[in-house]
């Protein structure tokens, strides 16, 4: 194999190949879904490796931590690191993971697994800035979100497709052909990517002071983060909290039921490369307003109907659809944003930009069992409204700016 190796910017202006496209979407829905397979085998994991009830919380928190961290000290090195050796080595470490996971003799062994699965998952945050680089300027926005659809159906199909097979394969079983999935995407991606090396010279250390000065001074990574904050805060607190609401005795759903209900929110995956293209041709600013809109407006469809009906579960699935299509027309619109500010800084402010938005979801989640336990649906669907409503509010605020760019020295 001949290796191919990009600039900081490309000089062609064709775009990538439909079928690298098609690859680096499936390799990041194939890698987020890592970060979600534990999540409904919780109480499995907990039963065999004796966690507590009050530890097997640690499942979800570590691997949910290990990803916050690795948004912020690995996916940077994308502005240092060639990008395919650093692309295919971070999946090397998840094979490791994974399989630490499917091997783990007891609860200690398996939570330090958990917590380098989520590290490993930020690949997914490498892939897409390569990308960017590798598409001429008038794409990128269609390219990003055909990548980020893929991304998208891997986080809402990992949780119903972890629940099947452990069914058959036992919960170590999922963890082991992750690991074998992961073992073929590393030689597949390091065949068939570029190389990539970066402009950037920068010590690792200053690497990282320069993430804190763009964060503090760049407008609209700021303003970008919040509006995407808003919106996966809303997103996490419903997938925390309809698992609870349709087992309950007002709906009365199995875990199958619900796992198809899941499958639902799939559907919202179309909208990352609808979202890119709206972003190519100028319409970034209208199609903010009407995601964050959306986001709000999909909490109060599940109020129409009478709690327990057809009808409301019905809405209840509208409501993950747009909701789900609302937050991830958001997220593309976000990256492109973003993007435009510089190519030697993409990896950084694609780290701050996930970084920042990903805090909002755990703190979604967090609040919305908070809501639920204290006020059920009414207070948590409430809570859902006001929070991308709160985006929409600081969306207004903002003023037509020229071309933005970024200065560090």
């Amino acid at each position: 194999m001949t290796d191919t190796v990009l600039a900081a910017e490309p000089a062609r202006e064709e775009s990538l190949p439909s079928a690298m496209i098609f690859l680096l979407a499936s390799a990041c829905g194939l890698i987020a879904a890592n970060i979600y397979y534990a999540q409904p085998l919780a109480g499995l994991i907990g039963a065999e490796l004796g966690f507590s009830p009050e530890t097997t919380g640690l499942i979800v928190t570590l691997t949910q931590i290990g990803y916050g961290l690795g948004l912020l000290f690995v996916v940077p090195l994308g502005d240092l690191v060639e990008n395919r050796r650093l692309i295919v080595t971070t999946v090397a470490m998840a094979i490791l993971a994974l399989l630490g996971a499917a091997l783990a003799p007891h609860a200690g062994l398996f939570l330090v697994a958990v917590f380098l699965v989520g590290i490993s998952s930020v690949a997914v945050q490498m892939i897409v800035p390569m990308a960017a680089h590798m598409t001429p300027a008038a794409m990128r926005g269609r390219v990003v979100g055909s990548i980020m659809s893929g991304l998208m159906v891997g986080i809402m199909l990992a949780r119903p497709v972890s629940s099947v097979l452990s069914e058959f394969v036992t919960w170590r079983g999922v963890f082991a052909i992750s690991a074998a999935v992961m073992a073929v995407l590393a030689v597949v991606l390091y065949r068939l990517m570029p190389r990539r090396e970066p402009d950037a010279r920068l010590a690792y250390s200053a690497l990282l002071l320069s993430m804190g000065k763009l964060a503090a001074t760049t407008r609209l990574l700021q303003r970008r983060a919040l509006y995407q904050a808003s919106m996966f805060s809303a997103f996490s607190l419903f997938w925390t909290v309809t698992p609870l609401y349709l087992s309950s005795p007002a709906f009365n759903l199995s875990q199958t039921e619900i796992a198809l209900f899941a499958l639902a929110g799939a559907a919202g995956a179309i909208a990352a490369p609808i979202a890119g293209r709206m972003a190519d041709r100028g319409w970034t600013r209208p199609a903010t307003f009407a995601a964050l809109t959306a986001g709000a407006v999909s909490f109060l469809l599940t109020h129409i109907a009478s709690e327990g009906s057809h009808l409301s579960l019905a809405l209840l699935v509208i409501a993950a659809i747009v909701l789900d299509f609302a937050v991830t027309t958001n997220l593309v619109l976000g990256q492109r944003a973003i993007f435009t500010l510089g190519a030697e800084f993409r990896s950084r402010l694609n780290g701050i930009f996930m970084a920042t938005f990903f805090m909002g979801g755990a703190a979604g989640s967090a609040l919305g069992g908070w809501a639920y336990a204290h006020g059920h649906w009414a207070a948590a669907s409430w809570l859902g409204f006001a929070l991308p409503a709160a985006g929409l509010a600081l969306f207004l605020t903002e003023r037509r700016a020229g071309k933005a760019s970024i200065r560090l020295g």
